[in-house]
């Protein structure tokens, strides 16, 4: 990437793929036919830190801020709560069984924070996939996906390309929680 090209950057904890499956089913049978945008399952995951529009040189500062974080980190455990929209998303909230999510938000919020890319939100992080986007809330009450416990060992540095069909995600850095 240029120096100088702006890409729009967020962290997050990747999901195992039979979790992800078990949520693309859900949405197919809960969600479809439902105004708005289904969150396709490659694009699953619980966001950790959105950076917003960044300028392509700090890519390798943020990916290693990324890294310190993650070799630091205990695998996170995360267990389905409820549902939940907001005048946007529809999403799935989230128990940090442990809290290690939230220990490695809050530690890779510190790193970027000290890189001067990003600023923490006044609210507490809250974690949660989000499933399905839209322009007005569809007020659904969706039982939960039956996930049981997820265990996430693994977080990444997405990049998110904005289209017509709405956002598309890439993954510049994967990377072993703990350092595994």
């Amino acid at each position: 990437m240029a120096g100088d090209e702006r890409i729009r950057l967020f962290c997050g904890l990747q999901l195992p793929a039979g979790a992800v499956e078990v949520v693309a089913t859900w949405q197919a049978e809960h969600l479809d036919g439902v105004r708005g945008r289904i969150v396709p399952p490659e694009h699953l995951h619980v966001t950790l830190a959105f950076l917003g529009s960044r300028p392509g040189d700090e890519v390798p500062a943020i990916a290693a801020a990324l890294g310190e974080a993650a070799a630091r980190a205990a695998p996170a455990e995360l267990r389905p709560l409820r549902y939940r929209e907001t005048r946007s998303v529809g999403m799935i909230v989230c128990e940090d069984r442990g809290g290690t999510a939230t220990a490695l938000a809050a530690d890779l919020g510190e790193r970027l924070e000290r890189l001067g890319v990003y600023r923490r939100e006044g609210r507490p992080w809250l974690p949660h996939l989000t499933v399905l986007r839209f322009r007005e809330p569809p007020r659904l009450r969706p039982p939960l996906p039956e996930l049981g416990n997820v265990r996430s060992v693994r977080c990444a540095l997405y990049r998110s390309i904005l289209g017509a069909g709405g956002a598309r995600y890439e993954v510049l850095e994967s990377l072993s929680l703990g350092g595994r």
